[in-house]
């Protein structure tokens, strides 16, 4: 080794490699090397009753390494030094380091220094240093020694076992095989070798580490799963645990070839003794027993029962037939072993054995005789003490029987006689107790004769001396007694009963009363609470004030109800008083009703205490209705000035575009004017808006200031702002319809008087019976049909002076004007409708020609222009054309 070494070891350890303290940084090894060296210096330290959990630090002081050496060596160390300085742990470690090398150990490069300080490396090659000087070199085999001796003793001792092929310590243990081959070769009994398999290492380690670690005291000092986990087990961890092998083994070896000397030495000897021993032993046990067998048979002492004669002739029987035969058999084998004996001490030149005094076989002979004869005696007089028993036992056992049965009946009557159930009873139960009882005095009547007779047969006992008279007659006086105090109590509790009765009966009148007047007043007291506490959602300031003015009603009748409440609870604090007068344990409550007098005074009370409560809500509720007042007249005031300006504004409006009074561009300066003093309206819109959140806030529904609310003053804002707008935006397209066509002011006042001939309820739209008669006017009768009707109005809903340019043209056609008037006004109006709104070509191209198609000398020259007018129409429908209805009847068209 090139760190540490021993001049004794350097032979033996040159086959191996150097122990490398590198290889320690390998984690595997080095587990395995902390587990096996922790295990190995523990099973020597727990001969002086200490251990160590941690290898490195535990010896940091010296002075369990100092107690290990002390140990294994045999020898004292210098005393150690017991402070808890670092100076006199390195002292210690010293100490032990001086001697390991007193016994021819060279320490290279291992300094106490690093034993105290805890170097993993330095402290684990200590450890081998001492395992290798301690428990190696001392190995010897067939003139080999240490490793190479422990080698070769592990492959003598494992040879004969197949799988098993030891060339080394490491890989060789793998499989765990070795390890079990050495404990079966020398304890066979510990290990069912023939069912282990080498694919299950894991199992035979295991196996071999418990059964090692339990019947040889070897500790577990490696891991199964570390040494089949690792490539190559640790060579030194292993060493040093099958070394523990060898000195179990070996020991035991020595100590078995001395034990087998001294066995065969002492074997003759110990023979012949055991052979004395059991004869004595034997003859001892024979003739105590006869011993103790005659006196029970010579007893005669006969027995008062029947029972006990019989049990003693059982006894008998059992004594002839279990207990008697095996002692034959011992009397027949201490004859046989006596004989052997004597045999066997001639042979063996040894002297005759003599037993002790008295007990010689003929010794035995003579009291078996004995025992025989005085066994024929005791089974004559069993038989005939039986016979005379029974004479007897049959009057005693009729005593017996009337007396069971007296009393099986008499049991619990006086226990029912004494108790007091009738202090917890009700009314009811009492009278069923007195029903009960009267039952039970006629039972107690008819009971008088079985009494007689008892005492009758008790009294022929004792004539005729019977053995047990004294418990006869006591049983009787007992019997007798117990009647006369049955009637006693009866009596007794009769007159409990009635008494308790009458207590009663008064104590339920007063429990009816109270249940008549406690009912309906609990129920107005719950009724009062359920009122008292119920919510309460008023709108008006009316509503909190009749909830006021109830709640003042219901006040005015507390005292009243007080006096109730009194009266009911005099009547409880009667019972109570009969109660405590007379002592009488109610068992439960009023039967009439389950409301206590404490539940009254818990709901009256409890009333008392929700009407200031309501009252404080019915005020708080009565200022927040005058304050929603206050918030509906002040949005009423406001509603009403807002609502009615905005429907004379939108009237006013209707009648501008209605009216025909000045020019185009007077209508629309005017309109701009009512659009600016509209948007000025607005400061008024937004203030009403604040006072609708405060009334939405104060979840106000309904106001009776006001018919408005603030979701029809917005619908009649947008109206308003929506129709002015569009009312300017008509008047502006009539300007452009009219500077386009070239239409007069007069044709334009002209158009716009038809529209008004059919708007009856001047709404400046034409509502479903007012298109209707438009288009009757125009030779098209719809009859009821209303989806023919539906299907008009949608081409005419939306347009508003479309509507009205279109009527007037068809009341124009519907009512011709003379031949030569009016044709050019007629052309040019549709010239501005088609620019005005884009109107379905086919229904008016259909109306004109329906109108107008017939032969008229007066209209010739007027359609010229009509025609060229029809062509310059933009068509709606790609496929409708003018010239589709010179050839067409004239028919409704509606839009594809």
């Amino acid at each position: 080794m090139d760190h540490y070494d021993s001049q004794q070891t350097n032979d033996y350890m040159q086959p191996e490699e150097d122990w490398d303290r590198d290889l320690l940084l390998d984690p595997a090894w080095e587990k395995q090397q902390r587990k096996t060296f922790t295990a190995w210096c523990n099973s020597h330290l727990r001969k002086a009753g200490t251990q160590i959990e941690n290898i490195e630090e535990d010896f940091r002081d010296g002075l369990k390494l100092m107690l290990l050496l002390e140990v294994i060596s045999g020898e004292r160390l210098a005393k150690p030094e017991r402070g808890k300085m670092r100076v006199h742990k390195i002292s210690n470690v010293n100490k032990a380091l001086d001697f390991i090398a007193s016994k021819g150990v060279k320490l290279v490069s291992i300094g106490a220094e690093e034993i105290v300080d805890g170097n993993v490396k330095m402290t684990l090659g200590m450890i081998w240093t001492i395992i290798l000087r301690f428990a190696i070199q001392d190995i010897s085999v067939e003139e080999t020694s240490a490793k190479e001796g422990l080698l070769l003793w592990c492959q003598r001792k494992t040879a004969p076992y197949k799988n098993v092929n030891i060339q080394n310590f490491h890989i060789s243990w793998k499989d765990g095989l070795g390890f079990c081959a050495l404990i079966h070769r020398h304890r066979p009994e510990l290990i069912d070798y023939g069912k282990l398999r080498k694919d299950d290492p894991l199992t035979n380690l295991n196996t071999a580490f418990d059964v090692a670690e339990k019947y040889l005291d070897i500790p577990k000092m490696l891991d199964a799963e570390d040494i089949v986990g690792t490539a190559r087990p640790d060579e030194k961890a292993i060493m040093t645990y099958v070394s523990s092998f060898y000195h179990a083994f070996s020991g035991a070896q020595k100590a078995e070839t001395a034990a087998n000397r001294i066995c065969k030495v002492l074997a003759v000897n110990q023979e012949n003794e055991q052979l004395m021993e059991d004869y004595e032993k034997l003859a001892s046990d024979l003739l105590e027993w006869i011993r103790r067998t005659i006196p029970w048979l010579e007893n005669r002492v006969p027995e008062n029962t029947m029972h006990a004669m019989q049990q003693k002739l059982e006894d008998f029987r059992d004594y002839r037939r279990l207990h008697k035969p095996p002692k034959v058999q011992e009397k027949c084998q201490l004859e046989i072993n006596f004989n052997t004996l004597q045999t066997k001490l001639r042979l063996s030149n040894r002297p005759a054995f003599m037993p002790s005094e008295g007990r010689m076989v003929s010794d035995i002979n003579n009291a078996w005789g004995c025992l025989e004869q005085v066994e024929k005696g005791y089974e004559e007089w069993l038989l005939n003490e039986i016979r005379r028993l029974e004479r007897l036992d049959h009057l005693a056992e009729k005593f017996r029987q009337k007396a069971s049965i007296h009393e099986a009946w008499t049991d619990g009557k006086e226990a029912m006689l004494r108790q007091k159930d009738y202090e917890t009873a009700t009314l009811s139960e009492i009278k069923a107790l007195l029903k009960k009882h009267e039952a039970f005095e006629s039972d107690l009547a008819a009971h008088q004769d079985r009494v007689e007779q008892i005492a009758a047969i008790a009294q022929e006992l004792n004539e005729l001396d019977y053995y047990d008279s004294p418990s006869v007659n006591a049983r009787c006086q007992k019997i007798c007694d117990q009647w006369d105090n049955l009637g006693a109590l009866t009596q007794k509790r009769r007159e409990a009963l009635e008494r308790t009765e009458k207590l009663l009966e008064t104590i339920d009148q007063l429990y009816l009363e109270y249940a008549k007047r406690a009912a309906p007043f609990n129920n107005w007291m719950e009724g009062a609470m359920e009122d008292l506490q119920d919510t309460f959602i008023v709108h008006t300031i009316e509503e909190i004030q009749g909830l006021t003015t109830a709640h003042e009603q219901f006040k005015a009748t507390l005292p009243d109800a007080d006096k109730e409440r009194l009266a009911i609870l005099g009547i409880h604090n009667e019972v109570s008083k009969i109660v405590q007068t007379y002592h009488v344990n109610m068992a439960g409550t009023n039967p009439y009703t389950t409301i206590t007098p404490q539940e009254i005074n818990g709901k009256w009370d409890h009333v008392r205490q929700l009407v200031p409560r309501r009252d404080q809500a019915l005020t708080e509720e009565h200022a927040r209705q005058q304050h929603n007042e206050r918030l509906r007249k002040q949005f009423g005031a406001q509603a009403n000035v807002i609502g009615p300006w905005i429907q004379t504004k939108m009237e006013e409006i209707g009648r501008i575009s209605i009216e025909m009074h000045g020019t185009l561009e007077d209508q629309l300066s005017h309109l701009r004017q009512y659009e600016k003093s509209i948007v000025n309206y607005k400061p008024k819109i937004d203030q009403l808006e604040g006072d609708h959140q405060l009334i939405q806030e104060a979840l106000i529904f309904d106001n009776k200031h006001t018919n408005y609310t603030m979701e029809h003053i917005r619908v009649g804002w947008e109206q308003l702002l929506t129709t002015i707008a569009r009312t300017i935006n008509e008047v502006e397209n009539q300007i452009l319809t009219r500077d386009a066509k070239g239409i007069s002011q007069e044709q334009m006042n002209e158009f716009r008087a038809s529209f008004n001939h059919f708007d009856r309820d001047h709404s400046g739209t034409l509502g479903p019976e007012e298109f209707k008669a438009c288009l009757i006017s125009l030779g098209y009768d719809i009859g009821n049909d209303p989806q023919v009707l539906a299907s008009c109005m949608e081409h005419a809903q939306g347009w508003r002076l479309g509507k009205r340019l279109a009527f007037s043209f068809s009341v124009w056609i519907s009512c011709p004007p003379p031949m030569g008037h009016g044709a050019r006004p007629l052309l040019l109006f549709l010239s501005a409708l088609s620019l005005v709104h884009p109107l379905p070509s086919a229904v008016f191209r259909g109306n004109l020609l329906g109108a107008h198609c017939l032969p008229s000398s007066s209209l010739f020259i007027p359609w010229v222009d009509f025609c060229i007018s029809l062509l310059c129409l933009p068509p709606v429908f790609g496929h409708c054309h003018p010239c589709v209805f010179a050839s067409s009847p004239p028919m409704f068209l509606s839009p594809s």
